[in-house]
């Protein structure tokens, strides 16, 4: 199963360019799909999920393996998308009254699971699955964060799905609920395409073997993390300054990222040799291709007059 999307754009009546001419290509696996707040992932994520109109571009979903050669187009056929479709969106409502079991178990109905028997032992492996069995008669309004997660991941699997959709899942997760999240779509991705939207770079760096970056609705790289590392190595300059320069190294440099370690700034810089004294070569992370790649396109950009 892949998903091909080509030129792909949606522009909103204030004229915000949310999504700019983006081809995709998403294999069967965990995709991962970075950008910033704003930059278009939820727009795209929405469009994929049957729930906004695209201005122009085409989505299809198929099977190349298949022998039927099954393909669905996402924008025109959006009735056989959702019959396929899992969708987690970044906030999604729920009954507060109604337990998980009782909640799964109308969800099963409305996805058209009408015999009884077969919905009892869909909810019942599905809560197993998710490790909720045993908080199954608990009001969903009482579940942590990550309990809610994990729920959402259980009602976006009904109806044997083949395009899961997540978005931005770990905000507000502790450690352990976002590790435990992070091993439950690991386990789905492993025969389903799952795209995961997140502006988060540890999650596509710990469960994503291909990924996308997106800004202000333009697509900056499509590959595999291994190779968006591979592609700045030897590029990335670390070094320790002062808070005072700061603001001089970022006028100065192509600045990618920085953070203070024992109260001091310490800085990323892109550049193909050695910028100054006191620079010295830094492994390049995920974080550094994410920053690197905005940056690159922000420095590209002309300046209106």
């Amino acid at each position: 199963m892949e998903l091909l999307i080509n030129g792909l754009s949606k522009t909103y009546g204030n004229g915000v360019k949310a999504l700019d001419n983006v081809s995709l290509t998403i294999p069967t696996g965990m995709f991962g799909l970075l950008g910033p707040n704003g930059a278009g992932k939820s727009t795209l994520m929405r469009i994929l999920a049957t729930l906004q109109e695209a201005d122009s571009g085409t989505a299809m979903l198929g099977d190349p393996g298949s022998e039927a050669g099954m393909t669905i187009d996402v924008l025109k056929d959006k009735e056989a998308v959702r019959k396929v479709l899992g969708y987690l969106p970044q906030e999604f409502g729920v009954y507060p009254r109604v337990s998980a079991y009782q909640m799964l178990d109308h969800i099963a109905m409305l996805k058209g699971v009408t015999n009884g028997g077969e919905r009892k032992s869909l909810v019942e492996a599905l809560l197993q699955k998710v490790n909720l069995w045993e908080y199954r008669k608990r009001r969903i309004a009482g579940f942590s964060g990550g309990m809610k997660q994990r729920f959402g991941i259980a009602q976006s699997l009904i109806g044997d799905p083949k395009l899961i959709i997540v978005d931005e899942p770990t905000a507000g997760l502790d450690p352990g609920e976002r590790n435990r999240f992070y091993n439950l779509l690991t386990e789905i991705g492993e025969n389903v395409v799952v795209i995961l939207s997140t502006h988060i770079v540890q999650d596509v760096q710990e469960l994503c073997s291909n990924m996308a970056i997106i800004d202000k609705g333009k697509l900056l790289y499509a590959g595999s993390p291994n190779d968006a590392l591979a592609g700045i190595k030897g590029h990335v300059w670390e070094k320790t300054i002062a808070k005072a320069e700061l603001e001089n190294y970022a006028t100065s440099h192509q600045l990618i990222s920085n953070k203070l370690v024992g109260g001091r700034p310490v800085i990323h810089v892109l550049s193909a040799q050695r910028p100054d004294e006191g620079f010295t070569p830094a492994d390049p992370t995920l974080e550094d291709v994410f920053f690197s790649s905005i940056a690159s396109e922000v420095n590209a950009t002309p300046a209106h007059a």
